[in-house]
């Protein structure tokens, strides 16, 4: 009998499912510990594979897993191979803990994901019934999302829901598409609110202003953010004829949007978030300014400051600039642009905001002028909407598409097209919080398809984050995607009819051909589905290769997934070199690694901060919508830092711009400690719900 017909044909896994048995797993277990041994791979682990393979075929019943493992420690300590055995032993010992810390928090994971992965959806979003007791394992939860969103497919192609279904689910569960956070939460639930976020429109008037209130809080109810412009605002002060009292100005009424929010959030799944736009012409834009610049006001708010390219030219060319009354259309002020400019800055550098909007980058792209001019964004940013309209997006992992070294176009160019199709249907089936949301939605099929894991993918493929080449294959990858969605969406149309408003659109009197959606691609930043993932936040570096985070009432040093996994291949990893590299987070100056691991996995401290514009410029060239993206600052930088990444923001194109100097929050999600504490206990330290993106938020999508 041959080798390769000495082997048990199947194999019970510890949930009781039979699968294939496959002899390259036991190859690549025992390589793995092999080369974190130091001992030489090959050609032991196919022959230990074949030894165990062929022991099992000769047992009568079906093996399981713990069965074939224990097989394996023996063949390894049979061959002389005791290191690598006991390397195979502690790498066992770890995923039984890491089993036995989910069954602790109630979650049953076919999906194989990390302890705060499965402790982020135990408390946010696998269903529980009504004794509050989880009844929903990963898998589940990804068929309910699947198998809810694939049913609008019935109103085009009847009995066709369940294929699709099928694929759907198949790209979820191989963490190769997510969806946003609400999709994931909501979608087959009685509360069936799918979309991320929405901007509400904010008139100046009582009216307006509470009723966008109202629509907020039952947003935030259902898991979902908003954005807010306040430049229509009469400012602080301003006449009140029907009172002939005056008025409290838009930063007044923020106060009230934020102690709302925090009230929701009380009774809600995750924290409300939201955006507050203000237009560098109006007169409270000084009072927004420093809003946040105690630290304490606002949490709920992130601020950007809407500026034209007027503003920016005054700024270089120190001419005076207007604030204009919105309410009546009179200068009530004029000043130096420049010194606005440098007190935006000056804020930033203090407390991470305001950001900046540039409006008329933003209304270069808007799709459909006649309904109107964009003046807001959602809470991060990266999709700049009219009012009522929303965020249906969903990211592909651009981690799990490596393929010996490369990007796998192939797989890229499909997901792409899968992701379009998803995001389509999800419009469909959203149950929205009132009508003007849904008809708004239903109007224009805005979609946001974005990515995370980019980092990773450049590490893998031993591309330097900071190098022309990884500029380079980002501009293709945005490229790709956005051609390949466009046809998509190309091909959605033909079958289902373009969006509603098409005819209104720029592209229809262009004579282009009809789509489904207006808008395709938005790049968020992913920080809760980027936990799920498991890889890094949207198109961020990695913040950190190495830290401690603090899961279950225990300290766990958390290793990059990447990372880890090239270091064991390369017979480097230690658990005492894992201890020392969470002592800084990066890799870049540890002379004692080799120079090309160094240069790959770099740290967002270690990016020269040109290059964080330049990858987000690259992805902005091709995305319709807009590009979230943090520019990680040194503590020690000053804010002439600040101006000048602003400035440079504006000339390279993008369409918004935030940065964030480390240590500038209270509270920020990722800390390193200083010398005198590091004799106590490691120096950096995450938050349960970092993501690995800016250090000073955690995002929510």
């Amino acid at each position: 009998m041959s080798a390769r017909t000495q082997a048990p044909a199947r194999v019970r896994k510890r949930d009781g499912r039979l699968v294939s048995f496959d002899r390259r797993r036991i190859a690549e277990a025992v390589a793995r510990a092999a080369a974190e041994a130091g001992e030489a791979a090959h050609p032991v682990s196919e022959q230990i594979a074949a030894a165990v393979a062929s022991k099992l075929a000769r047992r009568p019943a079906v093996p399981t897993v713990e069965q074939i493992q224990d097989t394996v420690e023996r063949e390894l300590m049979a061959a002389g191979r005791e290191e690598t055995a006991r390397r195979y032993v502690l790498y066992r010992r770890r995923r039984s803990d890491l089993r036995s810390a989910k069954r602790m928090l109630g979650v049953r994971d076919e999906l194989k994901l990390s302890l705060n992965a499965a402790a982020l959806l135990a408390e946010r979003y696998l269903r529980r019934d009504e004794q509050d007791v989880i009844c929903e394992s990963t898998a589940a939860m990804v068929t309910r999302v699947a198998q809810s969103v694939a049913a609008a497919e019935e109103k085009w192609a009847r009995g066709s829901a369940r294929a699709h279904a099928l694929r759907f689910a198949r790209a979820m569960r191989a963490l190769e598409f997510l969806p946003s956070s609400p999709t994931l939460m909501n979608a087959g639930t009685p509360i069936g609110q799918l979309s991320a976020c929405y901007v509400l429109p904010v008139e100046d008037s009582l009216s307006s202003i509470f009723s966008a209130l109202g629509e907020m809080a039952l947003i935030h109810q259902a898991g979902g953010g908003t954005g807010f412009s306040f430049s229509r605002l009469r400012p602080a002060g301003d006449l009140v004829r029907s009172t002939h009292g005056r008025a409290s100005g838009p930063v007044s009424f923020l106060r009230v949007f934020d102690t709302a929010t925090e009230v929701v959030k009380e009774g809600g799944r995750r924290r409300g978030a939201n955006m507050a736009v203000l237009a560098a012409s109006h007169p409270d834009v000084g009072r927004l300014i420093e809003a946040k610049s105690s630290g304490a006001a606002l949490q709920s708010f992130n601020i950007s400051i809407a500026v034209e390219d007027s503003f920016m030219r005054a700024v270089e060319d120190d001419l005076p600039h207007q604030l204009v009354n919105p309410r009546t259309g009179t200068i009530v002020d004029t000043l130096p642009a420049r010194a606005l400019f440098d007190r935006i800055a000056e804020a930033a550098w203090r407390s991470g905001d305001p950001g900046l909007l540039f409006l008329e980058r933003i209304n270069a792209d808007n799709p459909l002028p006649a309904l109107g001019r964009i003046e807001a964004t959602n809470p991060c940013g990266e999709v700049p909407l009219l009012g009522h309209e929303s965020c249906n997006l969903g990211s592909i992992n651009l981690a799990r598409l490596v393929r010996e070294g490369a990007p796998d176009w192939r797989r890229l160019r499909a997901l792409t097209r899968l992701a379009v199709r998803f995001l389509d249907d999800v419009i469909e089936v959203n149950r929205y919080p009132n009508r003007a949301l849904a008809a708004a939605a239903r109007r224009t099929r805005k979609i946001g398809l974005g990515v995370m894991g980019l980092a990773e993918l450049l590490a893998q493929c031993a591309i330097p984050y900071d190098s022309e080449q990884a500029i380079a294959l980002a501009d293709r990858i945005a490229a790709t995607m956005r051609a390949e969605a466009a046809r998509a969406s190309e091909a959605l149309a033909r079958e289902r009819g373009p969006f509603p408003a098409w005819p209104r659109s720029l592209d229809a009197a262009a004579g282009r051909p009809p789509r489904r959606n207006a808008q395709l691609l938005s790049i968020a930043p992913t920080g809760s589905i980027s936990i799920i993932a498991g890889t890094t936040s949207g198109i961020e570096p990695m913040f950190a290769l190495a830290y401690v985070r603090h899961v279950l009432g225990r300290s766990l040093t958390e290793v990059n997934a990447t990372f880890e996994r090239v270091a064991r291949q390369r017979g480097i990893y230690r658990e005492e070199l894992m201890d020392e590299i969470a002592m800084h987070g990066g890799i870049r100056a540890m002379r004692s690694l080799p120079e090309d691991l160094r240069s790959a996995f770099v740290s967002a401290l270690e990016i020269e901060p040109l290059w964080h514009l330049r990858m987000q410029g690259a992805f902005q060239r091709h995305v319709d919508g807009a590009v979230a993206k943090t520019v990680n600052l040194p503590a020690d930088a000053d804010p002439a830092a600040v101006r000048e990444i602003y400035m440079r923001a504006w000339k390279e194109g993008v369409k918004g711009i935030t940065v964030y100097r480390y240590g500038s929050k209270a509270g920020q999600v990722l800390s390193f400690l200083g010398e005198r504490e590091r004799r106590e206990a490691p120096p950096v330290t995450v938050a349960a719900d970092y993501a690995g993106g800016c250090a000073g938020h955690a995002c929510e999508l």
